[in-house]
């Protein structure tokens, strides 16, 4: 045996079975609890139940759902920064997770440095809609309207800095328009709002406005991403009549802050096996989420862009939550 070899050989061993890599050769050795800081039916807990059904089929082990809702995501972010940073404790949070930290005044947590972003899951996308009343059949359209008529035209969302709030101003803020923004409590409440005429645009979820949209109550003008989806071809990208418009969320999987790595590396590969799995991919895509990986050193990097550009939008627009 050559010389570098006496001495490397060992240092591999060591590695290979040192108590942590051991650890995560054999995690998960009971029940994973996950918590989606979410209500039940909506995007964080359907992204969840798909994605983590096919882990607990894939690593022959449960990992247990548990809605834990309230104050935006607050409540169950809580408790997930509080609970063992063992590996057995994980948290389904959207980027409403990164505009808390920019909305509340006090948090009882530490939104960058109380949690380890394992990956996102899935991409949302939102659709900008509006009521049949509103004499627009495209972007450029209502753009030129809200110009003609400022502060006349009135779009809705499901709370102050909420997503659906966000990326509507972020399209008045690009254009120099000027809207009437009025806040719902709530995804569910806003779509009855729109539908009736209460409020003549907003712009949600995807997956949000389709019933409105199947039953003709709104018209869709424009896609948040930067490319037009695939489930909608024929909507543009409102980036077609705003160049650089974009914005897109996340549903992304947490850990408590000194997870081991093992811990975390071994949560990111099976979840990558798990987003690829053409099944998976399917009821994701069926619910108009794109499958979303990140390595850790990825995904660190893009909630720190996201902090950075959700707290520039929500100090212009002045949301607040006391």
């Amino acid at each position: 045996m050559k010389p570098c070899s006496r001495v490397l050989l060992p240092l591999l061993l060591a590695v290979l079975f040192s108590p942590l890599a051991a650890l995560a050769q054999a995690y998960p050795v009971k029940p994973v609890r996950v918590l989606v800081v979410f209500p039940p039916g909506g995007s964080n807990d359907i992204t969840a139940r798909i994605v983590f059904t096919k882990m607990s089929e894939m690593l022959k082990e449960q990992f247990v759902i548990e809605n834990r809702g309230g104050a935006a995501g607050t409540i169950g972010a809580a408790v997930v920064a509080q609970s063992p940073n063992d590996g057995y404790t994980l948290m389904v949070q959207s980027t409403t997770h990164i505009a808390n930290a920019h909305l509340y005044r006090k948090l009882p947590y530490d939104t960058l440095g109380d949690f380890i972003g394992i990956t996102p899951m899935a991409r949302q996308v939102a659709m900008l809609v509006v009521h049949p009343s509103l004499p627009v059949k495209n972007v450029k359209e209502l753009i030129a309207l809200a110009r003609k008529r400022p502060n006349e035209i009135v779009y809705g969302s499901a709370g102050n800095g909420s997503f659906v709030h966000l990326t509507t101003a972020m399209l008045t803020s690009m254009t120099g328009t000027k809207m009437i923004h009025v806040p719902y409590k709530g995804g569910g409440p806003v779509n009855v709002g729109i539908a009736s005429g209460e409020v003549q645009v907003v712009t949600a979820t995807i997956a949000s406005v389709i019933p409105n949209l199947n039953a003709k109550r709104v018209r869709a003008l424009g896609v948040t991403s930067p490319e037009r989806v695939k489930q909608y071809p024929d909507v543009p990208a409102i980036a077609e009549f705003v160049p650089g418009y974009e914005f897109t969320a996340w549903v992304a999987a947490f850990a408590p802050a000194g997870t081991p790595r093992p811990i975390v590396d071994k949560l990111n590969a099976d979840l990558r096996r798990v987003l690829e799995d053409p099944d998976v991919a399917s009821k994701l895509s069926a619910q108009t989420l794109d499958p979303m990986y990140m390595t850790p050193e990825q995904f660190a990097k893009r909630l720190r862009v996201d902090y950075d550009k959700y707290g520039k939008l929500i100090k212009e627009v002045g949301a607040t939550i006391d």
